[in-house]
């Protein structure tokens, strides 16, 4: 072969071997492009419910503000009343917090430690028993504990157990319709276990300290939440495993991408020794 072929074939190399890292390159930042997208919606979605609960759990102090207003709190009352006001505090600073969708859980779980404590300091207004401490009402963990269990079934689903505030099971139990949380889902509004993986750490969060407890035993929220079960609470599975597809389908295009370099240089070989 002579000097020039020699000088050709490695320009002709250094061509198809940049090439094809261009490419592999190009397709890893599109993937990550699109990965980066996917994570900004679901923060944005799980942040946006979570910021409507702790709105609401500051209205429910504001009311709460005026009941304890003109009465003298005892040791005690004060205690579940401050941690109530910490409650509201911690929810906003670790909501702010928030760049990821499975931090929203904390949000959650200081929300439900909250709304607890409002119901003992409500009982203690009223000189009543502590209420026992309950998993949320299924329907909408935002409506607080639940007071009982209930015996509900969704459109078309098989009847369970499921926990439920007063007002909710009053509604089942008379045949009426519970008030559901519902989330946004492209154009429509769903109940939020059919919302997706974006709001799975927002519902878990909730009932995370009720894992393993009879009192989920056996219900529908306990096999959803805990069972890999269900829509919206097998979403942290699913979201792991389209990273794992992603990162496949990444090393599989870097791989065609050299293939191709390979296939490249065979064909240009073949035609300087042809």
């Amino acid at each position: 072969m002579e000097p020039m072929e020699y000088v050709v074939l490695l320009l002709v190399m250094g061509v198809l071997v940049g090439g094809g890292l261009f490419a592999a390159r190009h397709s890893t930042r599109q993937k990550e492009r699109a990965a980066q997208a996917e994570l900004e919606s679901q923060v944005s979605a799980s942040k946006r419910v979570a910021d409507e609960d702790v709105t609401k759990f500051g209205e429910e102090l504001q009311r709460l503000d005026a009941d304890v207003a003109g009465h003298a709190l005892d040791e005690p009352m004060q205690q579940d009343y401050s941690r109530a006001l910490d409650a509201y505090d911690d929810a906003k600073q670790s909501l702010d917090a928030v760049t990821r969708p499975e931090e929203i859980r904390h949000v959650t779980e200081i929300l439900e430690d909250g709304r607890y404590a409002i119901t003992c300091v409500k009982a203690r207004l009223a000189g009543q028993p502590l209420p026992k401490k309950r998993p949320p009402c299924f329907f909408n963990p935002a409506h607080g504990p639940s007071s009982q269990n209930v015996s509900w079934s969704p459109a078309g689903g098989t009847e369970r157990d499921v926990p439920a505030c007063p007002a909710d099971a009053e509604r089942v139990l008379a045949g009426a319709d519970p008030y559901i949380r519902t989330v946004q889902r492209g154009a429509q509004r769903v109940p939020y276990w059919e919302g997706g993986p974006a709001y799975s750490p927002w519902a878990q969060g909730y009932y995370s300290s009720w894992r393993g407890s009879d009192m989920l035993s056996g219900v529908l929220i306990g096999s959803l939440l805990f069972g890999g079960g269900g829509n919206i609470f097998g979403g942290i599975g699913a979201g792991m495993a389209g990273m794992g597809e992603g990162m496949g389908d990444m090393f599989e295009g870097v791989g065609e991408g050299f293939g191709d370099i390979g296939e490249g240089i065979g064909d240009m070989f073949g035609n300087l020794f042809d």
